[in-house]
């Protein structure tokens, strides 16, 4: 009988460091995420942003019109000017024309409408970036349907959109004036038998007693070589 409760004992043990050393199954953080973007985050500091949306199809920028939402925009245009506010951590924002300040909504109806009123969830989109670097606005209340536009710039119902159509792709331009000037790389050119051991170089070039290595600008009319 001792024997027995001593192997019942030793049995309890082994199962008790099982239990303690068993994987603890990690929190699934993209379900909450999700969770939390079905909700505005009034925490947080909201970041805006401002830019032109370019349409694929139409070849113009998103345009708000007041309450009529168009992709007809030349680069510049007043109306074409978007500012994206974020509404939660999850990639959603809403976007709002600078010039009238009507939100871009998504009716019941899956028509984009303009309104004063942005804080319903119909004014609400999901950023979804592309593997062919564009990017597809999604409606965070309906997330069947995406913003799109035909070839003449007309809004296009969202009832009859999917993500792989040409008609919900966008590239984000920045107004004209404020275009990113590439940044002008610089580099050493190294002449054969100044590396180590070839004698060449001089005050922080490779190697000693040689001529010293020329710095090179490359502009954006060609390359510049400074003695």
């Amino acid at each position: 009988m001792a024997r027995l409760l001593q192997l019942c004992s030793r049995l309890l043990t082994l199962y008790l460091q099982v239990q303690l050393v068993a994987p603890t199954p990690s929190p699934d953080f993209g379900r909450h995420v999700q969770k939390e973007a079905q909700h505005t985050d009034e925490a947080s500091r909201r970041h805006v942003r401002t830019y032109q949306l370019y349409s694929r199809t139409s070849g113009k920028h998103v345009q708000v019109l007041g309450r009529h939402i168009a992709a007809r925009g030349d680069d510049g245009d007043p109306h074409a000017m978007l500012q994206a506010e974020t509404d939660s951590f999850g990639g959603n924002i809403r976007l709002r024309g600078v010039e009238t300040g009507h939100y871009i909504c998504m009716n019941k109806r899956g028509k984009l409408v303009g309104k004063l009123n942005g804080r319903n969830r119909d004014c609400v989109f999901i950023e979804i970036y592309l593997e062919n670097n564009y990017t597809a606005l999604q409606s965070a209340k309906h997330r069947e349907w995406y913003m799109a536009f035909n070839r003449h710039g007309r809004a296009k119902n969202g009832t009859r959109t999917m993500r792989g159509q040409q008609e919900v792709h966008f590239i984000k331009r920045l107004t004209r004036g404020r275009s990113l000037e590439p940044v002008t790389p610089i580099f050493w050119v190294v002449r054969p038998g100044s590396g180590p051991g070839g004698g060449g170089g001089g005050n922080g070039g490779p190697g000693r007693g040689g001529r010293r290595s020329r710095r090179t600008r490359q502009s954006r009319h060609g390359a510049q070589r400074r003695g």
